[in-house]
């Protein structure tokens, strides 16, 4: 069955694709959607529904990156936008709307050489491509991170720790002991009260985590049986989170503790293909519905289809069929009926919505 999909917006923004194929959109349980795209030496920021969609082409706020030559991390900004959160290879730093740092909380580097030495120089990049993530907690008061550090010489372990947003303090931490980072990303859930960290290991496998801090306890549990599970992502009207594999062979709805609600094996091939695989485009439409890509978007982005799927059972409702003929890439889902895809060769970031209510099969 093919869902017809209506475009609700576009808008030509250089670099958008990071919005749909990285870690750029940061939602919030408000329902309010941010674009965190970096340009040269700056990083910009815009308020996607609020304003760019609403005719709004300047960024809300344009913030220098502390360290030009450093392009890793994954970086955050406070629910009110009056600050910014920035994950960097040796400390994690707060800067104001002007530029100016309000705190630095330094850890040891994430470079893959344990013990190496410094020159002192700040703007110095340590080889490797190894990095960590923060996020501003939806409330603005808390700042999560995921560091390493050497607790003694020729030590590595990694922590995730919760800080004061005021001042960079570390409040509480818990140990990372079994992970060896390529990279990461925080994932708030909208009840304001848990957070999400999904820790990639290249070809070792994927790390999930969950936390709650209550002000006096930081506490954590994983779902990492078979270190395979992709956080992709939650809304606010649904109880759990979807999970992708990470060779694409299944998705996945949990609880919070990790038990899994419902599944969905790999789709139906398209004519032409031998088997097909769920890509890490994935997410809530809605409360009611998720979209998830398929085809490998980053090697084969003319093959992408999109299913929409039951947010419950994850039955299949239909591909998407678009006006415009085929959408390369994945698709991103905003949480308030509408999607993102992106078009490389015009740099326009398009919004969809659906044109009709489908029927489950």
């Amino acid at each position: 069955m093919s869902i017809n999909a209506q475009l609700r917006d576009s808008v030509r923004l250089p670099g958008g694709r990071a919005l749909v194929n990285g870690f750029a959109l940061e939602s919030r349980g408000d329902g309010s959607c941010r674009a965190l795209l970096r340009n040269g030496h700056a990083l910009e920021v815009y308020d996607l529904l609020r304003e760019l969609f609403a005719g709004e082409r300047a960024p809300t706020v344009v913030l220098p990156l502390p360290w030009p030559r450093w392009d890793g991390g994954v970086h955050s900004v406070s629910p009110d936008g009056t600050f910014a959160v920035f994950s960097g290879q040796r400390s994690v730093r707060a800067m104001g709307r002007g530029g100016k740092t309000l705190w630095v909380y330094r850890h040891d580097c994430w470079g893959p050489e344990v013990g190496h030495p410094h020159t002192g120089d700040e703007q110095e990049v340590c080889r490797g491509s190894e990095h960590g993530s923060c996020r501003v907690s939806d409330d603005g008061r808390f700042v999560w991170a995921h560091v390493v550090v050497e607790p003694e010489p020729g030590g590595w372990e990694e922590r995730w720790v919760v800080l004061d947003a005021r001042d960079g303090r570390e409040l509480a931490w818990l140990p990372l002991t079994d992970s060896a980072a390529a990279g990461s990303n925080h994932l708030s859930h909208p009840d304001g009260v848990h957070m999400g960290l999904s820790i990639g290991m290249g070809q070792d496998g994927i790390l999930l985590h969950w936390a709650r801090w209550d002000g006096e306890k930081l506490t954590g549990w994983d779902v990492n049986e078979s270190l395979d599970r992709i956080l992709a992502d939650v809304h606010a009207g649904h109880p759990g989170f979807l999970t992708v594999e990470h060779y694409g062979a299944d998705l996945r709805l949990h609880a919070l503790d990790g038990t899994v609600i419902a599944e969905r094996g790999q789709p139906e091939p398209a004519e032409g293909e031998e088997e097909t695989y769920w890509d890490y485009g994935c997410g809530f439409v809605d409360a009611d519905t998720v979209i998830a890509s398929t085809a490998d978007s980053d090697r084969y982005p003319e093959r992408a289809r999109h299913w929409l799927l039951d947010a419950h059972t994850l039955r299949t409702r239909g591909v998407v069929a678009y006006p415009t003929g085929s959408v390369d890439g994945d698709a991103r889902p905003l949480g308030d009926g509408t999607w993102l895809t992106y078009d490389d060769r015009s740099e326009t970031l398009n919004r969809w919505a659906q044109t009709a209510a489908p029927r489950t099969r």
